[in-house]
């Protein structure tokens, strides 16, 4: 990417926390001048001085010294040749040479007069951990291929699409040899297959952004525009992208925008004085992650994560991002036990932030149609996912962190508990068309204790993954876009494990290719079926048909499209078996089972209803119409309602209303 220089306004823009594109003059871009050279930038307003070292330097701290711009900028320009093992082949002439040549840091004399060393905030690579400095890298010259994909994206409305994420850590997913974790193009020739047969509709990567600590899984992020150099170069990763594009796949990247780590090399007192946390560390501080909160009150921190945004939107193609730690963003309180500082009217609101997310999602929309921002958000922040000029936040959707927590408290208990807790199930439709929700079972509920999905679910085996197909079905027909965490499709015993691969050894045993096999069939039903996804926003696309059966821990509901075509959603979170099981309809018509968990070839005990029911006019939960059905035990079943186009006479409707209830065996 050449060089940009600034202008007044782009500069002034930069320091107001308007810029969208601050990447193109901060950080290290090739630039002519009589010979090819490298042009560095970098904000750092109250040091004494700023140079550029390395290893093509010895890592003198003063031998190239920065010039200060009026701005609080630091600037200098050197020739490509400095950087190249073939200017001194004798001095320089070792394995590896020609990338540690090419790698660089700032030294900063601090306004309290210590030098530091420091990563370049606006790098586009890094070196491999635990090697912390920045490295030369032109991401011009790609070629990408998925104009397709784009151009079809500006046109997609995804509240009213199928939205099916496939959550996954790119260095634990799959292994090579050894341990040796994949590169970007080797997992793409794994995964892509995969997602495919599976019938995902996009993948959200745990972040890609260079961090020095596996542990952190990617949330404490010290290179913010540099893909980790963990699975290979930045254009490496354009491929991956490119690749899944092509393939009819979209990649969502989580994003960080909330706080970053103390390192040394990183954000923290960058020029030996806060500049992208607050001064004030009841503000700067977050004690609970270990980390410093960005200061959104400052315009330049503002420039920096806008156009960081937009850095992977427009440089990587992202098709969206999903905001990590929005509430902690929202509140000045957030994990902090009452000692905090109150915004200016004395209340609790990160009014800054507030501004900046706004800021940050109009401009999204307005630049890059088609790609979704997600909130992760867990507090009951009013409107979220509705229009800055509404008076919301601006996102497209946020995850339903209430209903997740609502249906894994209610899945943990033993079934003879459930009925006491009925309104864990029934609660989330008080709120669910609030909110553009997605329903999340994310790599935060398999760690730390809390068990694998198929964990979590009391009982035998053979009741945990009856209950995990269960739950999974209920989740595919319940409004919302769905997420699942990689893994938990074919039933991952152990929790999470982010130093090695899963656990893909368990799909040679019994049940887990099963539950596999049952997934996949739930993942392409979804896809199939606009009942479950076109209507979303308001109760036209819902109706509750048995809604207060505790006794039975059952529930039973109908969705439908914007034809009028209506699929019921049936699930039974016991273990007991219903031969016959009445619920109401809201007229004649034809109730077919086109779904079901319980069958034979997902690993159930194969109870279904083998032929189409014709139901009867008998009142049952204030519906006038019912139908009889057969109800397998700890399952999910959907069936295709057909309503008559005109009311037949009520004899004539008896003489057809024979129930043809099944419980035998289908063979798959």
């Amino acid at each position: 990417m050449r060089y940009q220089a600034f202008d007044s306004i782009q500069r002034g823009e930069f320091h107001q926390g308007v810029s969208r594109d601050a990447y193109r003059m901060f950080g290290a871009h090739p630039v002519w001048q009589d010979e090819e050279c490298w042009h560095f930038t970098v904000w750092a307003p109250n040091a004494q001085a700023v140079s550029l070292t390395g290893e093509f330097c010895f890592w003198d701290y003063e031998k190239y010294p920065m010039s200060k711009q009026f701005d609080g900028t630091w600037e200098i320009r050197l020739p490509d040749s400095l950087f190249t093992p073939d200017a001194d082949p004798v001095t320089y002439g070792y394995e590896g040479a020609a990338e540690k040549l090419r790698a660089y840091k700032y030294a900063v004399k601090g306004a309290d007069g210590q030098w530091r060393l420091k990563s370049d905030p606006f790098a586009f690579s890094c070196e491999l951990r635990p090697n912390t400095a920045s490295l030369l890298v032109d991401l011009d010259g790609y070629e990408w291929q998925d104009a397709g994909w784009m151009e079809d994206r500006t046109r997609w409305q995804p509240y009213s699409s199928p939205i099916n994420i496939y959550e996954m850590h790119l260095g634990s997913w799959r292994r090579g040899e050894n341990g040796r974790m994949l590169s970007y193009g080797e997992i793409a020739d794994q995964l892509i297959p995969y997602i495919e047969e599976m019938g995902y509709t996009h993948v959200e990567l745990l972040p890609v952004m260079e961090h020095p600590l596996d542990m952190s899984w990617g949330y404490q992020v010290t290179g913010y525009y540099a893909a980790t150099a963990r699975h290979g170069k930045p254009r490496e990763l354009m491929g991956f992208i490119d690749r899944m594009h092509r393939a009819g796949i979209g990649v969502i990247l989580d994003w960080v925008p909330a706080h970053f780590p103390r390192d040394e090399i990183g954000l923290r007192r960058f020029d030996g004085t806060p500049c992208f946390e607050h001064e004030d560390p009841r503000r700067a501080e977050m004690p609970q992650w270990g980390t410093m909160m960005f200061d959104y009150g400052r315009g330049e921190v503002c420039s920096f994560m806008l156009s960081n945004a937009c850095f992977w939107l427009e440089q990587f193609h992202a098709d969206g991002l999903r905001c990590d730690a929005v509430s902690s963003m929202l509140y000045h309180d957030f994990a902090r036990e009452g000692s905090y500082l109150p915004n200016r009217h004395g209340g609790r609101e990160n009014l800054e932030a507030i501004d900046f997310l706004r800021r940050l999602n109009q401009i999204v929309y307005r630049d890059f149609p088609g790609v979704m921002m997600i909130a992760e958000e867990s507090s009951a922040y009013p409107l979220v996912t509705r229009p800055v000029d509404m008076g919301g936040l601006g996102f497209g959707f946020k995850w339903n962190m209430g209903w997740m927590n609502d249906m894994l408290a209610y899945s943990k208990l033993d079934p003879i508990y459930r009925r006491w807790h009925h309104e864990k199930l029934t609660f989330s439709l008080f709120y669910a068309f609030n909110e553009n929700f997605i329903l999340p079972f994310s790599h935060d509920e398999v760690v730390h204790g809390k068990k694998s999905m198929l964990d979590k679910l009391p009982g035998d085996l053979w009741q945990k993954f009856a209950g995990l197909r269960a739950l999974y079905g209920y989740t595919m027909a319940h409004p919302g876009k769905k997420l699942l965490f990689m893994g938990g499709e074919f039933g991952h015993f152990t929790e999470w494990n982010y130093d090695g691969q899963l656990d893909w050894f368990l799909m040679v045993y019994e049940r887990h290719p099963d539950l596999c096999r049952c997934v996949r069939a739930l993942n392409h039903f979804y896809l199939e079926t606009p009942a479950f996804y076109q209507i979303e926003d308001s109760w036209d696309g819902f109706k509750w048909l048995t809604v207060d059966d505790s006794e039975r821990s059952l529930v039973v509901f109908l969705r439908a499209d914007r034809q009028g075509r209506s699929v019921i959603c049936m699930t039974n979170f016991t273990t007991a078996f219903y031969p016959q099981f009445r619920f109401g309809l809201p007229g004649p018509g034809t109730v077919t089972e086109i779904f079901n968990t319980d069958l034979k070839e997902y690993g159930g005990s194969n109870q279904y209803n083998a032929e189409p029911l014709r139901p009867q006019e008998e009142l049952c939960n204030g519906l006038p119409w019912s139908v009889q059905v057969c109800v397998p035990p700890m399952a999910t079943v959907y069936f295709r309602f057909e309503p008559d186009s005109k009311k037949k006479p009520a004899k004539e409707k008896t003489a057809k209303a024979a129930v043809g209830v099944s419980s035998g065996s289908k063979e798959s």
